[in-house]
């Protein structure tokens, strides 16, 4: 664990006095210090094309009343510094009074080890793993043309410290390892693209040649798009894939179940609550205790232990996702998804690992019962309007059923529809969970941070699919 202050002209003693006086008429904040590293080492057309390294430190100092937040960062952790900050945020809320917050439960539960990635494996043998992975990937097919493979790693430290001398901290890893391929075959190009990654170190996904799997894997992906067809377009039954398409889950859903849009009562669920939302069998639960998860956290960025939450249950709306600011406000307690993507940004709720549960049917029962539809196994990028829940998203892999049987893969396929209306053509739920791979990045108000998502196969009765087919 970082001391953040070991080098500083001001001790965490004398921080904790500062944190104390700024925060003595607000109704919550914190001092939340971070000392980050991050690596991107980038292999493309069998050369070293990018090799970057970067170290940051500093602190964020968060005042709330009400619903007002005041917030100063610096990457200079000192006293002037800290003083000035305390200043700016006085001057800010300097008529407020506040009844401060619930206080933080203590949890010893540790999700993932304190590793550092970046520095258990040397730079010359990722080197070596990346030259390893171009030239295994290149002799599978003569028709490979392009080869893109990289290392992600990051390794953060958090200090957390509240009015009253509480202090939380939490060593975060965090890895990602992807392979791109490009085949071409009789003019025509496709890619096939696979990662794999969580709070683990290099080590634990590279061992034992693993990495052939996800070179195999982009590669699997490449060919099926080289054979695929235009995709048919229309409204039609859609089975989704384990695994991976919960993305859909994450836009068109989880954000409409965040606090802030539903104390707001922008999100398409904010008056729903115990009320049926979705098909009975569909329960969904964000989950930041999954051990070495890419979504999982020991505590939020507010210092508060992630839990299981139950957001919906059998189809009735049960939960929304909180922070400390919105759960307040609302007359309710954190979940622990209280989250930032540095120590420049403000806390805001957000997703973890959201899931959705098993059921009891089984993927081949649903591609028995649909007569013309699609099976759509992986997405790309999508689209999602908040208040709406209307989205837009791209199957990167996708494959037509005709009469109960899986058929060509097709191409340009298109998911239209809204997450509200989604929920309710659920007719079924499989038994086949799975967890993504660990590659998602959530983006909200300008911030990234690093989740998961999980589900078994669906069928969904009555979607629009946006086709190229002419």
């Amino acid at each position: 664990m970082t001391d953040f202050f070991i080098k500083s002209d001001i001790s965490r003693n004398d921080a904790e006095k500062v944190v104390s006086e700024t925060l003595k008429n607000c109704d919550d904040g914190e001092l939340y210090l971070e000392n980050s590293k991050t690596e991107n080492i980038v292999l493309d057309d069998s050369k070293i094309k990018n090799s970057s390294y970067n170290s940051d430190i500093g602190y964020g100092l968060r005042a709330v009343t009400g619903e007002v937040i005041a917030y100063s960062h610096s990457n200079e952790i000192s006293k002037n510094s800290l003083k000035n900050s305390s200043e700016n945020l006085k001057s800010t809320l300097k008529s407020k009074k506040g009844t401060y917050n619930h206080s933080i439960s203590k949890s010893n539960i540790k999700y993932y080890e304190d590793k550092n990635p970046i520095e258990e494996k040397s730079f010359s043998s990722k080197i070596k793993i990346l030259e390893e992975i171009d030239k295994y990937t290149r002799s599978k097919n003569p028709n490979v043309k392009q080869v893109t493979a990289n290392f992600l790693g990051e390794h953060k430290s958090v200090e957390i410290i509240r009015a009253g001398g509480e202090i939380l901290t939490d060593i975060r890893p965090l890895v990602r390892f992807n392979v791109s391929v490009v085949l071409e075959k009789n003019g025509k190009k496709e890619t096939g693209v696979y990662g794999i990654g969580g709070r683990q170190s290099y080590e634990d996904y590279l061992k034992n040649e693993n990495w052939k799997k996800v070179c195999d894997e982009a590669f699997r992906i490449a060919s099926v798009n080289l054979d695929s067809k235009p995709a048919p377009a229309g409204e039609m039954k859609v089975v989704l894939g384990p695994g991976w398409p919960a993305i859909l889950i994450h836009e068109a859903i989880g954000h409409g179940l965040e606090g802030d849009f539903n104390r707001k009562k922008t999100s398409a669920f904010h008056n729903l609550m115990n009320q049926r939302v979705a098909s009975d069998g569909v329960t969904i639960v964000d989950d930041g205790t999954l051990q070495n998860r890419r979504g999982s956290l020991t505590i939020d960025d507010e210092g508060t232990p992630t839990e299981k939450t139950v957001l919906i249950e059998n189809g009735i709306l049960k939960n929304f996702m909180q922070d400390r600011l919105n759960a307040r406000l609302m007359k309710t307690n954190s979940t622990g998804n209280g989250r930032r993507e540095s120590y420049k940004h403000i806390v805001l709720p957000r997703m973890r690992n959201t899931m959705m549960l098993n059921g009891t049917h089984t993927q081949e029962e649903m591609i028995k019962s649909v007569d013309k539809g699609i099976f759509a196994v992986s997405f790309g990028g999508g689209q999602v309007d908040i208040t709406s829940g209307k989205f837009v998203f791209n199957c990167t892999e996708a494959y037509e059923i005709i009469n109960g049987k899986i058929g060509s893969p097709i191409k340009g396929a298109t998911l239209i529809g809204d997450g509200p209306s989604a929920l309710k053509e659920v007719s079924m739920v499989g038994n086949d969970m799975m967890l993504d791979p660990g590659i998602g990045t959530c983006g909200k108000a300008g911030q990234g941070v690093p989740v998961g998502v999980a589900q078994p196969s669906i069928l969904i009765n009555k979607m629009t699919v946006g086709g190229t087919q002419i």
